[in-house]
């Protein structure tokens, strides 16, 4: 049992007895944190004069910085049937996030400073999470005209991409980066050559044979990713490299990084823990893109992030209504709704031993928040309080009534999980608060 807290009211606050892990710090300790006018007043001790509106009890949980999701759908404007920026940002705030990257594939895209200030202005109506916009790197994405990026840049958009849409015209591609560069804004690339690429399909393997799918071969991926990286190194754009799915990914940007390229990735949560042979059956919940990978490839990912290759996770959440996993599954809409199995499943990578919590920290919140240069990701006083408060004993079943999202469409339906997001305060405010947290 979950409930919303009215975001904008902001109290005198005092978490105390949670174990407290701020990696920018280096604190790692059980303390109490003090909040006060939209910030982090101090942590042991109390401000002076201090006096708390609530207390919160939080006794054996982890308190941390909030989370920082660099790729998450939020389908408006354009696609209420699937979510809207009040429904998918109080999901946000339920899931530990206080600031989500919005790519630019809403309809219209984000292409100009409007749009941009829109989705800006309602997130700021609800109140429920930071919403951050990523503008299209070309007009319409179309991959044809370059987009207004100085203005995209002034209506508050922390980078550009073109997402899995192509730019036939590399001249075109170029001209972009180039661009991109000069203002200093971050690249966000989701490579993948469309040309190699069916809609609907799978990864090139035995069960994609077994079953009769299209194929998606690994290829698809690596060989826009290599050109990508040589363009990256032509201009010297600052690069992210989103929802990369391939081992054979994994090495090549370490190639680059370790040639000293600014050069930066993150995976899907969905993709560290799910392989290609589990579409057997044709469920169309497990029908994502890029698509479900080899148990080799999904190893390659998980050793990409205990090494630090990948330095963000993100939960890659796309809402989808009923009907769009209906159909057969080379039809259906891809996409998993992330946001309620992002902690849990991150928190898992702690479990398994490959990550300690300062980095499970780093990857979820520092790093991206520092990525795209907002300040949060930190616990330091005198900041704006981001902070999260995270159970990581509780089991919990993900259905579609816990989840909060408008989409229900998850492979992990049914799934037990371990751990639980019990309280978020975003710029000091609650913005969501389990019901049996104190």
């Amino acid at each position: 049992m979950t409930e919303s807290a009215h975001p904008h009211f902001k109290q005198r606050i005092v978490i105390k007895g949670g174990r407290v892990i701020d990696p920018h710090q280096i604190l790692d300790k059980v303390a109490d944190i003090y909040i006060a006018d939209g910030v982090i007043a101090g942590i042991d001790s109390a401000p002076q004069g201090f006096k708390a509106d609530l207390e919160l009890d939080a006794r054996g949980q982890l308190v941390i910085p909030g989370a920082v999701d660099l790729c998450a759908r939020i389908r408006e404007p354009g696609q209420s049937q699937k979510g809207s920026i009040y429904s998918e940002t109080l999901a946000a705030a339920a899931a530990g996030i206080t600031h989500l990257c919005c790519p630019p594939d809403t309809n219209p895209a984000i292409d100009t400073r409007a749009v941009a200030s829109l989705i800006q202005e309602r997130a700021h109506q609800s109140g429920y999470t930071n919403v951050l916009p990523i503008g299209a790197l070309t007009k319409g994405l179309e991959g044809q005209q370059l987009s207004e990026m100085h203005s995209l840049r002034e209506a508050g958009c922390i980078g550009v991409s073109q997402l899995r849409y192509p730019v036939k015209d590399t001249q075109v591609l170029l001209r972009c980066l180039e661009y991109a560069s000069t203002f200093d804004l971050i690249v966000f690339f989701q490579s993948e050559d469309q040309s190699i690429s069916p809609s609907g399909g799978v990864h090139s393997s035995a069960t994609a044979t077994r079953l009769g799918l299209p194929t998606i071969p690994e290829c698809a991926e690596t060989i826009a990713l290599c050109r990508d990286l040589l363009l990256v190194e032509h201009t010297g754009v600052t690069a992210h490299f989103g929802q990369i799915s391939c081992a054979r990914s994994v090495d090549l940007i370490a190639a680059a990084q370790s040639k000293g390229l600014p050069v930066t990735a993150d995976v899907a949560l969905h993709q560290l823990y799910l392989y290609d042979e589990m579409i057997n059956g044709f469920n169309s919940q497990y029908h994502v893109n890029p698509p479900l990978r080899s148990k080799a490839d999904r190893q390659g990912l998980i050793d990409g992030v205990k090494a630090g290759v990948i330095s963000v996770l993100c939960s890659d959440h796309q809402p989808h209504e009923a009907a769009a996993k209906l159909e057969p599954f080379p039809t259906t809409a891809t996409g998993i709704s992330g946001f309620s199995s992002f902690l849990p499943l991150s928190y898992k990578l702690v479990k398994n031993g490959i990550l300690t919590e300062s980095e499970w920290v780093q990857r979820i919140s520092m790093n991206p928040a520092r990525l795209i240069g907002v300040d949060t990701g930190h616990l330091s006083i005198g900041s704006n309080a981001n902070i999260c408060v995270f159970d990581p004993e509780e089991q919990w079943t993900l259905t579609p009534h816990s989840i909060v999202s408008q989409g229900k469409n998850s492979p992990f339906l049914g799934s037990t999980l371990n751990g639980r997001v019990k309280l978020t305060v975003k710029d000091g405010a609650i913005s969501f608060r389990d019901c049996g947290s104190d």
